[in-house]
């Protein structure tokens, strides 16, 4: 199948249905909030290295965590009481964001435009981070764009055991019809993780959005 080209003069994206069989959609376009907003309430995400063409994903099948699914182990339960970590919603948005960026080995697809991109959602209403903190230290946390009761998860990382698992379990604690992860990891399938099809996704997602974005779907 053929990989779009966007322009920056409209945020239409082409039909889902068009992407390739890795997910790749189109390419192109820009970071801006109406972009950023009409891609996700479609089910399309960017992906791409910094300094390159941005890439536009939306998988056939979709990865998700639905939060009464989320899977603790015995072991975990355990430790966190001990741990001495807590977490705060929203409370430095923009430092989970940097502490994403500087702890990913081998490099990081979060470039400036990126970083200032989701900040200036956050500042909108339209992102949520999960910091986790030691003795008022930032050592883990998550982020990701809310819209509505979906969470569509952008980064994690963890400097401190078990911070980001208890990150996305206190997320998991929110009304979301599902927490988007975009690809597939070991640790995620291993604290609930799965694939849903394409058409369930988008029937969560039409439901999860609300109204002021359904006749955008």
């Amino acid at each position: 199948m053929a990989v779009f080209k966007l322009t920056k003069c409209s945020y239409v994206f082409p039909p889902t249905a068009l992407a390739d069989s890795d997910g790749l959609l189109a390419y192109g376009g820009d970071l801006s909030m109406p972009r950023l907003l009409s891609a996700y309430q479609n089910g399309i995400f960017p992906w791409f290295n910094p300094g390159e063409e941005i890439l536009w994903w939306s998988p056939h099948e979709r990865f998700v965590i639905f939060p009464k699914e989320i899977h603790v182990s015995r072991s975990m339960k355990k430790a966190i009481p001990k741990s001495g970590l807590y977490t705060r919603i929203n409370f430095d948005f923009a430092g989970v964001v940097k502490g994403c960026r500087a702890r990913r080995e081998g490099g990081t697809w979060l470039s400036d435009d990126m970083e200032e991109a989701y900040n200036a959602l956050f500042e909108n209403g339209y992102a949520m981070s999960v910091g986790v903190y030691k003795e008022d230290k930032l050592v883990g946390g998550l982020y990701g764009v809310l819209l509505g009761r979906c969470f569509f998860g952008e980064s994690m990382f963890s400097d401190a055991d078990n911070a980001s698992k208890l990150a996305l379990i206190d997320l998991c604690k929110n009304d979301f019809v599902f927490v988007d992860c975009q690809f597939h990891t070991p640790h995620l399938e291993k604290m609930g993780g799965r694939y849903i099809k394409w058409g369930e996704y988008r029937r969560l997602l039409r439901e999860g959005v609300g109204d002021e974005w359904k006749k955008e779907l």
